[in-house]
């Protein structure tokens, strides 16, 4: 193992950045285009699902019913995303990436057809589900596989292209959405998901060359138990992350009942992956140092991504009075320069390695997030524009470098299992945000309006929100009530992102190692485990 994680740390890069496409891959740009455009066009169905359903919400309710449930079309899909994560990782590690990979398109494919036919809400949602089975595979499995085409010094560049699909899917799925919902109707917004994803599928079947590997001495064990004990103890989890304080309160028997379960099933999962021969979630994970400090500082990342993503649209609306399509371009600029700023990160890591880059990106990170606070009451729409800005070049040079990173110093025979790990907790992370910092802005919301100048006002984020849509059923000093008590809850929800972002400065100064242990191309090449 090399002991470096830059050009900068080394006498010799070819030993960090000669990791070459394996043997049987396309080696050549030109034989990695169809590839890469595979993977460009698997990761745009798994980005724009969330965006571009979100905007015909109105018309799908008002077709099928369901008001009260209908949020389960988001969570029901996060749901089953997150949760599968680790198991297509470790699928991918041992039969193939690109068994999994074109499973998990026809699984979405399938949900996205089923979504269309749906003739009731709960059949929406449970199809919904269907589609999230297929995205788990999509999101773990093109990651893993753009580690594996390109070497260390192209990397970035196909980092890049993917980075770009999700700003590309942020600014277009709900223009595309809105679009559809108005002017066809809302259940092309899954049909148009199946000749985007059969030009993939015949891609990924055509062109995508896996290594050939040693024939392994046994034949190889799906820890089939571990895979549902993760399932159920994630969906216990994040359902309780996702309904507490919104379906029942926090501290309610549905609740407390969620939690506790998933303590006792957590425990299970633990026995059950110790004493599997292939266990699903592999001690050395956690035991690794480099992978367990990347592991928690991307948790704390996507903590601190829910303040921009949930709350940022929230006080554009409310406190700045801007219209949804100008709204959402506040929160779009930070998709614009996030992939610029990830693309030029290599610039940095061969330089200086890759935890000191991440620690510069997230440092960054810090003080954008600290500085929303501060922004003047009501402001300009260039204010937090430019904050958001920032903080995409911030992030840009924080996550991609230790995407990575982490990438170079396993094998690939560990590859998709450490990958997996990575998005998951990042995964994880967004829940926990979503529920933290929705319990912190109602609560403060919730004392800012106890001395109300008009009784009956509302008292959650999202019934506040509705009314000041319509400030004529407000008097002017109720109405700059609402926005100020808003303005106060999300100012509080972005000091916590900040708390968040130190967090994972934290871990990368005391836990991550100085350089990360990047393999050279011999160590990283498809082995089985017994060699």
């Amino acid at each position: 193992m090399g002991g470096t994680d830059g050009i900068g740390d080394t006498d010799s890069p070819e030993a960090v950045h000669g990791e070459a496409a394996p043997d049987g891959a396309s080696d050549t740009a030109r034989g990695r285009r169809p590839v890469a455009a595979a993977l460009m066009l698997g990761m745009g169905l798994a980005a724009i699902d969330g965006t571009i359903v979100a905007t015909a919400v109105p018309q799908i309710v008002g077709d099928l019913g369901g008001f009260s449930v209908f949020s389960w079309l988001f969570s029901g899909y996060l749901l089953a995303v997150t949760v599968t994560l680790p198991v297509y990782g470790k699928l991918s590690d041992t039969f193939g990436r690109k068994p999994v990979l074109i499973a998990g398109i026809i699984l979405f494919l399938a949900g996205s057809l089923l979504c269309a036919a749906a003739w009731n809400m709960a059949a929406l949602i449970a199809f919904r589900v269907v589609q999230g089975l297929g995205g788990g595979a999509l999101q773990g499995t093109v990651q893993t596989i753009a580690a594996d085409l390109y070497p260390l010094k192209e990397r970035p560049k196909i980092q890049a292209k993917l980075s770009t699909v999700w700003a590309t899917s942020a600014v277009a799925g709900p223009a595309v959405g809105g679009l559809l919902a108005a002017y066809a109707d809302w259940r092309w917004i899954f049909l148009i998901n199946l000749p985007v994803g059969a030009v993939a599928l015949w891609l990924v079947a055509r062109h995508l060359h896996e290594p050939a590997r040693p024939r392994p001495a046994a034949r190889p064990r799906v820890d089939w138990a571990g895979a549902l004990a993760i399932f159920a103890t994630g969906a216990l989890l994040l359902t309780a992350l996702v309904q507490g304080g919104v379906a029942w309160p926090w501290l309610s028997a549905p609740s407390l009942g969620l939690l506790g379960a998933t303590a006792v099933l957590g425990a299970l999962t633990v026995l059950i992956e110790r004493r599997a021969a292939e266990p699903v979630i592999p001690g050395w994970v956690w035991r690794r140092r480099t992978i367990a400090s990347v592991n928690l500082a991307l948790g704390a990342m996507g903590l601190l991504m829910v303040a921009p993503t949930v709350f940022l649209p929230t006080y554009a609306q409310s406190v700045l009075g801007l219209g949804p399509i100008a709204a959402g371009f506040v929160l779009s600029v930070m998709t614009l320069s996030w992939p610029v700023s990830a693309a030029l990160s290599d610039r940095v890591y061969n330089r200086i390695g890759f935890r000191r880059t991440a620690v510069i990106g997230m440092s960054g990170a810090v003080l954008v997030l600290l500085c929303f606070p501060l922004l003047p009451y009501p402001g300009a729409a260039w204010q937090p524009a430019l904050l958001m800005l920032l903080l995409g070049a911030a992030l840009g040079l924080f996550q991609l470098p230790l995407i990575v990173g982490v990438q170079s110093t396993v094998g690939w025979i560990e590859r998709g299992t450490t990958t997996a790990s990575v998005l998951f907790c990042r995964q994880v992370g967004q829940s926990l945000g979503a529920a933290l910092f929705g319990a912190v802005a109602n609560g403060i919301l919730a004392s800012r309006l106890a001395d109300a100048p008009v009784p009956g006002l509302p008292g959650d984020l999202d019934a506040v929100s509705r009314a000041l849509e319509d400030p004529s059923a407000l008097s002017a000093a109720a109405t700059d009530h609402l926005r100020r008590a808003v303005d106060t809850a999300v100012d509080h929800v972005f000091a916590g992102a900040a708390v968040a972002a130190a967090l994972a400065l934290l871990v990368l100064v005391l836990l991550a190692p100085r350089r990360f242990p990047v393999l050279t191309e011999h160590e990283s090449a498809p082995r089985t485990p017994k060699d």
